[in-house]
């Protein structure tokens, strides 16, 4: 996929899975999951063991079917790992411009964090394809129709505290996607490896997005 379809099928799927995790053995094994259960875009942070190595080998396992992306990126170096390992997209919770300009070199999506209306517009006139509100639950989803009122041109994705009983307001409020961590990669299900619930979850995030643009 290009880097342009790719970004609409994060927009059209409306979910991407933010995944941490201590055991760097089970991160491939959880991206199946979740694509296979319909969350085909998944961010795999640098904060986790073994993250680099997993990035490359779900972009292996999963390559043409997922999206696999870096997250928790915070500079240049890191971003240039994570985009030689594979990674489609780079995500980060503040604004550096050599995260952007990295992703930009290497024509990838690139999602770097803003809090304020004044971050989010420099993010964006920075070259983010999508900027990142974090974290979204201090703000709440009419942050994001307050803000899309003077800036509708700007493309934003809420993360942090995001979930089944919130996602929808934040996308009806004017999110294109949204960022779902620990509510979606459940500590309990991925402790039990039982990666057949994981996917019945995936889905019911899918099926929430689509209950919501229906409305």
């Amino acid at each position: 996929m290009t880097k342009g379809e790719q970004l609409r099928l994060m927009e059209e799927t409306g979910v991407v899975a933010v995944i941490r995790t201590q055991d760097g053995g089970e991160l491939v094994s959880i991206c199946e999951a979740l694509v296979a259960g319909g969350v085909l875009a998944v961010e795999i942070t640098m904060t986790s063991p073994g993250a680099l190595e997993a990035i490359y080998q779900a972009s292996k396992v999963l390559g043409g079917k997922a999206i696999i992306g870096a997250g928790s990126v915070l500079d240049g170096e890191t971003a240039r790992a994570a985009l030689l390992a594979g990674a489609d997209f780079l995500v980060s919770p503040v604004l550096r411009q050599d995260v952007i300009t990295m992703a930009k070199r290497y024509g990838k999506i690139v999602i770097p964090g803003a809090f304020s209306p004044t971050e989010i517009l420099t993010a964006w006139e920075a070259g983010a394809d999508v900027v990142k509100v974090f974290p979204a639950t201090k703000l709440g989803p009419e942050f994001f129709k307050d803000i899309r009122g003077p800036l509708p041109q700007v493309k934003l994705t809420p993360t942090g505290g995001v979930n089944l009983g919130n996602l929808g307001q934040f996308l009806q409020a004017g999110a294109v996607f949204v960022g779902v961590g620990s509510a979606l990669v459940n500590r309990d299900i991925v402790a039990r490896r039982d990666w057949a619930a994981l996917s019945v979850l995936a889905a019911q995030y899918i099926a929430a997005v689509k209950q919501a643009r229906a409305v």
